[in-house]
């Protein structure tokens, strides 16, 4: 079992970065891939990044790309969100999320949850 913490949101403005990270326990974070979705107000979780268990391959959403970049620790069990330019349509509960399934893009594909951070986007 995987149990998830997040930490870093906050509120930034327009054009600013925030840097979220994924706390994880257990010896077997190494065996998961790692995601992160978010969910705005009266929408539906959407995927925002995943990274494989190696790190080695990452796949984005086209409304992050080029501005997010997701990385791993499998030394530390941490995932991490930068996230640049900073829009106001960013502004949601970002979730970081495990996998052994895929597609990476779908929650279905997901077995444990972190329990959320906030991050609003002023405009």
């Amino acid at each position: 079992q995987v149990q998830l913490v997040e930490s870093g949101g906050g509120l930034v403005q327009a054009g600013g970065s925030l840097r979220l990270s994924c706390a994880a326990s257990g010896r077997t974070f190494r065996n998961y891939a790692m995601g992160w979705f978010r969910q705005a107000p009266g929408k539906e979780r959407e995927f925002v990044a995943a990274v494989t268990k190696s790190g080695g391959s990452t796949v984005y959403a086209d409304s992050v790309k080029g501005r997010f970049t997701i990385s791993r620790d499998n030394a530390k069990n941490t995932v991490d969100l930068q996230m640049n330019s900073l829009k106001a349509e960013d502004t949601a509960i970002y979730y970081c999320a495990a996998a052994l399934a895929f597609p990476l893009q779908r929650v279905g594909a997901y077995d444990y949850w972190g329990q959320g951070a906030q991050v609003t986007v002023s405009s």
